[in-house]
């Protein structure tokens, strides 16, 4: 029987994970705890665990635990372990509501947790010589493993009675709601601040999506996602599309323009406001989702006019239209306070993401200011359910509590991260915005009743949360002595009621841990001196949540212990060209906490710790006089602003004149040769050629050419350019050049290449050729895998063709995989021989010999000449030879001979 090589099973942890493109996809784990049992109380968990990109298999270790309310006391406990490999899994764990003596338990609230880890399978098995012992050791061991808590309740769940309340007017009843004496004025508007189409990976087909969709191939446009939002009920949709993913790429496409990708980020923007006016009642919104995964964290720019990017092509352009460098998290929020743009963190980890500096979810006061929300809870970003009954949901609550400790203002939403064309319909939740009635509902007013926090998250898109504080209303900043009176309004069109109203408390800045305060819905406490917020969480009857915004308050006569003090602080400014340095010195009674730096009442740049400086490039200003001023901050938000320091630049006048260039294309058929003249007041750095505008390759030394296999371009006539740059960047294009190129046409061999017809066409061994699930084809299901026994044993596969007399060129290529359980890294213990022979099956020639020490856990492409048969008939064969002990794979995909 033959064993899955364990060599290929390369480490894919959550920290360390082999990924087909790291800078988007993690592994993910979430479980479907359903709220209520059936009979006896017994239900059945569903784990769900991906990592959609992944290059190889890995093992999942997992734990659910049956815990108490506070989870002090574990019930019962599961465990397990699973293979994973780029298709999601689904889990399936019945319980019989019963804990570990098999006792029942007493009616109530409980706690079910899920911890889940990815990790190398070779690993993995030398954890423990049990299940449980490997389950702990590798959950114990995990860069990082993944928590998902959801309460349930065995029982009747309890009727708690709500403060009086009267539904605010939404936009299906606006029209017709004036407001209650003395209710509060707002109309709610509910919608999804997170989806995707095919600007980036989004937009796929909901009858074949199931993932994320290659760059820019989805069949569905940001216009096809607010069309269907609006038709499903929604009041606003997020189209917010991967920053990184504008040059046509989930990687850094250094042949992109840097003119498609700024027009097409720009005609998302236009559509939003054309589709918002032409259709009355919707708000569409474009942004951008910017980041990576992974050591990075993804968040939404929600209203940002123009594309942040970090990527170059060749050319060294930039590929958008302003540079905020990767995973600089403090620059973004610089640039963003700057420019007036506001954020949502989007599905944060609290392992290793939104550094600042090395702290995991940095403060910054830029980041206060900007971030306005964060999402606590998502469903699954690649479902394609239309019914609003997915059950993969995932939970952000510790890291939305995390946030807030420390110090940023956030709001909580919940969102649906739609990858397939499904806006808004995969589950019942919502985002809740409270906007000014009879205020317009326009792109202006939500961005303003976010910027003021007026947001809670639902996953009933028929409930209304709102918490108030001395009358203030969620989302408030303000200061308080004396008694705080804290009331949690709710409703709900359907009829559900609530089982537990909780209200949370934490103080900003502290790094802490949030406390609950009280499961009443009416709390009246006297905070201590300083600053503190609260936000409250609803249960409702059928176990769907609800989260308030926050209130801030900082307790004490006039606010922050009584500090109304303003720091004090002078700037100085050093340099007159290139880099120049600004500085500030800053002083309080408390203490600062941050010192922004203007120029020319632009902010610049900011610095949290003394001395207080940044540099900044002085190209970015004219020549001539600036004016420079400092503000300071104190942990109590009064700000100092320094006198205005007068200082001079005077840079170097730059190199305008671009080189002139001609070129010229000699040949027609083979290899061709592009060539160019160029030259330059001082200097010609390299020439581009172009040919049809696709950079083709680069000269850097004269006289610039250089050869091109003509077989990569169509038959017919093409058009040549040549860029030639200089030292300051300037660019000189010359005219194009048309030429002809008239090649024999390329003819295909090998039939059935890529083995999907199964055996057909080929001679195997048996087994060889399948669409076993054990090993991933390179492309499609089946592939030929030879040897991985573990036993000696020999595989071959060959397929007889006929090479041309008249052809010019024979080419065989191939993927290979080699995955072994070898340890050895100087002997060649199985082998895989790569042979040409005669229809009498002698060898003609070994063009290749791979063995155990190739093992690279990968596809590679593998490329031979054949012309010195060209006349004959031969088989392309492949022989594999494995020893007596270790299994070592050889997998073989894509076969191809191109005769030309």
């Amino acid at each position: 029987m033959r064993t899955l090589a364990l060599g290929l099973l390369v480490a894919i942890s959550a920290g360390s994970a082999s990924a087909v493109s790291l800078d988007h996809h993690e592994f993910e784990a979430s479980i479907y705890a359903p709220f209520r049992g059936v009979s006896n109380e017994a239900r059945d968990f569903k784990l769900y665990f991906s990592y959609m990109d992944a290059a190889d298999p890995s093992t999942v270790a997992w734990k659910v635990e049956i815990l108490n309310r506070d989870g002090s006391n574990v019930l019962r406990q599961f465990v397990g372990e699973e293979r994973l490999f780029q298709k999601q899994i689904e889990v399936n764990v019945p319980w019989n509501g019963r804990d570990g003596a098999d006792k029942a338990l007493a009616s109530g609230f409980y706690k079910v947790r899920m911890t889940a880890s990815s990790g190398d399978p070779t690993t993995h098995k030398g954890l423990g010589d049990s299940l449980a012992k490997r389950v702990d050791a590798a959950l114990a061991k995990a860069d990082h493993a993944h928590v998902q808590e959801w309460e349930i309740h065995i029982g009747t769940p309890p009727k708690i009675a709500m403060p009086d309340f009267r539904a605010l007017p939404t936009s299906s009843t606006a029209d017709k709601a004036t407001g209650a004496t003395g209710s509060l004025p707002y109309t709610i508007y509910y919608g999804n601040l997170h989806g995707q189409s095919n600007d980036s990976d989004g937009g796929g087909n909901v009858s074949t999506c199931s993932s994320s969709q290659s760059a820019q191939s989805g069949q569905f446009g940001p216009t096809d996602a607010w069309t269907y939002a609006d038709s499903r009920g929604l009041d606003f949709l997020l189209e917010s599309e991967h920053n990184h993913y504008f040059d046509g790429s989930s990687g850094t496409n250094t042949g992109a323009s840097p003119t498609t990708a700024i027009n097409r980020y720009a005609a998302g923007v236009a559509g939003k406001t054309t589709y918002s006016n032409n259709n009355p009642g919707f708000v569409a919104l474009y942004g951008m989702e910017w980041g990576v995964i992974s050591n990075g964290g993804h968040l939404n720019i929600v209203n940002a006019d123009k594309l942040a990017a970090w990527e170059y092509n060749s050319s060294n352009q930039l590929l958008g239209d302003i540079f905020v460098a990767k995973n600089d998290y403090a620059s973004l929020y610089t640039t963003m306070r700057a420019r007036g743009w506001i954020g949502q963190f989007n599905h944060p980890d609290t392992s290793d993401q939104f550094k600042i500096g090395t702290t995991v979810f940095g403060y910054h006061v830029d980041g206060e200011e900007v971030m306005v929300a964060a999402e606590i809870l998502n469903t699954s970003a690649f479902s394609n359910n239309t019914t609003e009954t997915e059950t993969g949901r995932s939970t952000y609550e510790g890291a939305f509590n995390k946030f807030l400790e420390n110090g940023f203002r956030v709001a909580p939403t919940t969102n649906q991260d739609n990858h397939c064309a499904n806006w808004g319909a995969s589950w019942t939740n919502r985002t809740g915005i409270l906007i000014p009635t009879g205020t317009s509902f326009t792109q202006t007013a939500l961005v303003d009743a976010m910027k003021a926090r007026r947001v809670f998250a639902s996953s009933d898109k028929n409930s209304q949360i709102i918490l108030t504080a001395n009358g203030n209303v969620m989302g408030s900043k303000f200061n308080n002595s004396g008694a705080l009176n804290l009331v949690v309004l709710y409703a709900n069109s359907a009829g559900r009621s609530v089982s537990s109203v909780q209200i949370y408390e934490g103080v900003p800045r502290r790094g802490g841990t949030v406390t609950l305060a009280s499961s009443s819905a009416n709390f009246t406490t006297t905070p201590s001196t300083g600053d503190h917020f609260y936000y409250a969480k609803i249960t409702q009857d059928d176990g769907k949540v609800l989260w308030s915004a926050p209130v801030w308050v900082t307790q004490g006569s006039g606010g922050g212990g009584g500090d109304t003090t303003a720091p004090t602080v002078s700037a100085s400014e050093a340099g007159t060209s290139g880099t120049i340095t600004l500085s500030a010195t800053a002083s309080d009674n408390v203490g600062v906490t941050n010192v922004e730096f203007y120029i020319d009442n632009v902010l610049r740049g900011s610095d949290n710790t003394s001395p207080y400086s940044i540099t900044f490039n002085s190209a970015n200003l004219a020549n001539g006089s600036h004016s420079l001023t400092a503000k300071a901050y104190d942990a109590a938000s009064n700000v100092g602003t320094s006198t205005a320091v007068n200082f001079s630049i005077s840079n170097t006048t730059a190199d305008t004149t671009p080189p002139t260039a001609t070129a010229s294309e000699s040949g027609t058929t083979g290899t061709i040769t592009l060539s160019a003249t160029a030259a330059d007041n001082i200097g010609v750095s390299k020439v581009e050629f172009y040919i049809d505008n696709v950079l083709r390759g680069t000269d850097t030394t004269s006289p610039y050419s250089i050869t091109f296999n003509s077989t990569a371009l169509t038959n017919g006539s093409h058009s040549l350019t040549a860029k030639a740059y200089d030292a300051a960047n300037n660019i000189g294009t010359s005219s194009a050049v048309n030429f002809t190129i008239s090649n024999s046409t390329a003819t295909e061999k090998i039939v059935n290449g890529g083995f999907e017809s199964g055996t057909s066409s080929w001679t195997a061994t048996s087994g060889v050729i399948t669409n076993d699930t054990g090993f991933a084809a390179y492309a499609g299901t089946w592939k030929a895998w030879l040897n991985g026994y573990g036993a000696t044993h020999t595989d071959s596969v060959y397929q007889t063709i006929t090479i041309p007399s008249t052809a010019t060129s024979a080419t065989l290529t191939f993927y290979l995989d080699v995955a072994t359980d070898e340890t050895t890294t100087t002997q060649a213990f199985d082998t895989l021989k790569v042979q040409v022979r005669n229809s009498s099956n002698t060898v003609l020639a070994t063009l290749a010999t791979y063995s155990n020490l190739n093992a690279a856990g990968g596809y590679s492409q593998k490329s031979f000449s054949l012309a010195a048969y060209k006349g004959q008939t031969i088989r392309v064969y492949f022989l594999g030879v494995e020893g007596s002990q270790v299994a070592t794979s050889f997998v073989v995909d894509n076969v191809s001979v191109m005769t030309q």
